[in-house]
């Protein structure tokens, strides 16, 4: 679906009122799932429930799945609905509060330490621990906007057990408390995306604290119409059969599962090749399956003969 042809009632953000939202506010699946279309992302029906709620209830979403399947374009398809920032968090390991949160702006302390010598010390310290020489990082920018961001908060399972009881806390108070400022408060409470690709398991205060999905790949009729969506020149034909034909490598037993980025790189590539009909170009099919296949191991698994047996299984 394309936001041409969206109604009108599909622009905008998916609720007015954001936290207390009522019953009679929130938008029935229908339009959710047509304004994530507008925005490029094509849900299911049960993201679009999870969706619903995440507004109704202003809590955080928790979105887990393998890696490749969209959690972080659901994050950007809701910033793009609510035309609003995203403002993105990468977990890793070993991140701490000060690369989350703010850090000072130290070369430009120093200079101004220097800059002052003779002043007096109490003075340069009120000068140099203020706005102008903080450094915000994606949370302490996420609650001091003016107008609510998406915070996309990606691969948290990445960070430690320290870093998500952190986190934890800001999540619950919406507010920091930066020592030399006092406690900052958040202007707004932003739409808060969470996900985890299961590399650890998550504690269960943060799994209550938000609300769950799993997203898991797309079925054949949805990851055509992705196809299409983001692929130009890939018709309703096309689009078919290279969603059947990932759907069935999919299932053999591979070391890294290929995901709907893999896809859409596949369909470029065969659109780019000008292939209409995967049958005709058999040769083709399999050499271009290195789009999919991101390992030595699957590529040899995935020989002629298995392309040759799953494409003869595609209508």
């Amino acid at each position: 679906m394309s936001a041409q042809s969206t109604s009108q009632d599909a622009k905008g953000p998916l609720s007015a009122k954001g936290e207390g939202t009522t019953k009679a506010d929130v938008m029935p699946r229908s339009l959710i799932v047509e304004r994530l279309a507008a925005a490029g992302y094509i849900a299911d029906r049960d993201l679009a429930t999870a969706i619903g709620l995440m507004q109704m209830l202003g809590r955080p979403l928790l979105l887990e799945g393998e890696a490749g399947v969209g959690k972080t374009e659901v994050a950007k398809a809701l910033a793009g609905v609510h035309e609003t920032e995203l403002i993105r968090l990468q977990c890793y390991e070993g991140l701490d509060q000060s690369a989350a949160l703010y850090e000072w702006n130290y070369q430009r302390q120093l200079l101004a330490i220097q800059a002052r010598q003779g002043t007096d010390a109490a003075e340069i310290e009120r000068g140099i621990f203020s706005e102008d020489y903080l450094l915000e990082r994606p949370l302490l920018a996420a609650i001091r906007r003016a107008r609510p961001p998406v915070l996309l908060i990606d691969e948290v399972d990445r960070a430690d057990e320290e870093f998500e009881a952190f986190l934890l806390e800001l999540l619950s108070d919406f507010q920091i408390s930066i020592p030399e400022l006092g406690t900052v408060r958040a202007t707004s409470i932003p739409h808060v995306v969470l996900t985890s690709n299961g590399t650890r398991e998550l504690s269960d205060a943060l799994r209550r604290r938000c609300l769950y999905h799993y997203v898991d790949y797309p079925d054949v009729d949805r990851e055509a119409r992705i196809i299409m969506a983001k692929t130009s020149g890939a018709g309703a034909s096309l689009a078919l059969q290279i969603a059947r034909m990932v759907e069935k490598i999919r299932k053999e037993d591979l070391r890294k599962v290929p995901g709907v980025a893999e896809t859409l790189d596949w369909a470029a590539v065969l659109v780019g090749l000008d292939i209409a009909d995967l049958h005709g170009e058999p040769e083709a099919v399999h050499e271009t399956l290195m789009c999919l296949l991101k390992t030595r191991e699957d590529r040899m698994r995935v020989s002629r003969e298995v392309t040759e047996r799953l494409l003869g299984r595609v209508a």
